[in-house]
């Protein structure tokens, strides 16, 4: 596992998205031959996505033969509804960059037999080559996508409850009213995030401290269902400062080290400015 410490959220962001366009660019996608990305709702992302359709409109990168699966959707809300993961992603990004519709791949949380959609959008991944690179977060308690504490570390997409935890965090986007906040969620499987070539997540902030921790400190546990990370060939964590704040000193020296030798901040920063 790879971590790269950045002093803010800003800097999280700009080096997370030069990161991902490079890697589009050095893949030089065709129709024939696109790049797969794995994205992400939240909080989170949202720096990122928006110094991606920054450098989309520089010409810089383009999304015209990338496609797209996102990591999940609230089961029961309108897609229109403005808090629904098809709307957070055209709004915050898709309706921003080149990426063509048809590209785009979010699961359907109002399907009439959900288990069949789950079935379906494992299917469409594998039909596309695998994904190529996996973005996502991490919520306070440690999960992936929605793969609440307990999940199955080698779960596919699938109908996953949400914990209190979950529901209580999120009411924030439905007036405050955890009423609101649907209950259920379709969601990819920590192993079909662990298929992926290339993991990289995103950890920001004081909350996320103890999910770092456990993350990337302590072992492999369903509990914290990104700790799963440890065991991918290729996992790639982006983290500010505060983060780190229940690091171990010697483990924040040591990927603070690595990064003053591979110079890997300034490397990625300065890509495309």
């Amino acid at each position: 596992m790879r971590v790269i410490i950045t002093k803010d959220y800003d800097e999280m962001s700009v080096w997370a998205a030069n990161y991902v366009a490079k890697r589009i660019i050095d893949f030089n996608p065709t129709e024939e031959h696109p790049f797969v990305l794995g994205c992400p709702t939240g909080s989170s992302p949202l720096g990122l996505y928006q110094h991606l359709v920054e450098l989309n409109k520089r010409g810089i990168v383009s999304f015209r033969n990338v496609v797209t699966f996102n990591m999940d959707e609230y089961v029961g809300l309108d897609v229109k509804h403005p808090e629904s993961y098809h709307s957070f992603m055209w709004t915050n990004f898709f309706g921003h960059i080149d990426i063509k519709p048809e590209n785009v791949h979010i699961l359907d949380g109002n399907a009439p037999d959900l288990m069949a959609e789950c079935e379906h959008y494992e299917q469409m991944i594998a039909e596309a080559g695998g994904v190529d690179l996996f973005m996502g977060g991490v919520g306070p308690d440690g999960h992936i996508a929605f793969n609440e504490p307990g999940s199955s570390l080698s779960s596919r997409t699938r109908i996953k409850t949400l914990t209190t935890n979950t529901i209580q965090a999120n009411c924030r986007f439905f007036d405050n009213d955890v009423n609101l906040v649907p209950k259920q969620a379709l969601t990819v499987g920590v192993g079909t995030v662990m298929d992926a070539r290339e993991v990289l997540i995103l950890c920001n902030g004081p909350k996320k401290a103890r999910a770092m921790h456990h993350m990337i400190e302590t072992g492999v546990n369903h509990m914290w269902t990104s700790s799963m990370l440890q065991m991918h060939r290729r996992a790639l964590v982006v983290c500010d400062e505060e983060a780190c704040d229940e690091l171990k000193i010697s483990t924040y020296q040591y990927f603070k080290d690595k990064q003053r030798i591979e110079g890997s901040i300034e490397e990625y920063i300065n890509l495309y400015k």
